[in-house]
């Protein structure tokens, strides 16, 4: 049998860098932006290492995405800091970062007949004609998964690694109940 795991692909966070941001100047300057205000209000930056991308409003309102842990997520707002600097603009405070969402993929280590478990578990939604994971609610662990017949998950709407871990256990103890 396999074992149960999970990782975290993806931790959104957002920030305030406590300045107004001249979003125009910044799309002018440097080449990894995407900026067109009559889409979008925010500006797209882009930042290799680590690989994150950062939508930056006029009002320094910042949301990050893509960072895989929380040392990632605070390099890229030094390096949105950095390139802030680059258009004489100075960021003086420390800015407070605000976990979003973390999403995280792994295996609950055993296969699952989903159809079953649409019937015996609440807040679940199944329909494999239109997509082949279950989607199940757990809302006294503020998180939602999405379950696969071959026992892999993916877990989103924590805001914690911890949280992430402690939901994985409740939904293997969920199951094993229903699975009897």
């Amino acid at each position: 049998m396999a074992k149960k795991e999970i990782t975290v692909v993806n931790i959104v966070v957002s920030t305030s860098l406590g300045h107004d941001i001249p979003l125009e100047k910044m799309a002018a300057t440097l080449s990894n932006t995407e900026y067109n205000p009559e889409q979008f209000p925010g500006l797209v930056l882009r930042i290799k290492d680590p690989k994150t991308t950062a939508l930056l409003f006029s009002s320094g309102k910042v949301v990050c995405t893509g960072a895989r842990s929380m040392e990632k997520v605070e390099e890229s707002i030094k390096k949105i800091i950095k390139s802030l600097e680059k258009i004489k603009i100075k960021i003086t405070i420390k800015p407070e970062i605000k976990i979003q969402n973390i999403v995280a993929s792994g295996s609950v280590g055993f296969d699952l007949n989903l159809n079953t478990l649409t019937m015996k578990l609440d807040n679940t939604e199944y329909e494999p004609e239109q997509f082949p994971g279950l989607v199940y609610k757990m809302p006294e662990m503020r998180a939602t998964f999405l379950l696969f017949s071959n026992g892999k998950v993916v877990c989103t709407g924590t805001k914690s690694e911890q949280e992430v871990y402690d939901s994985l256990d409740k939904l293997i103890e969920n199951l094993k109940k229903v699975m009897k």
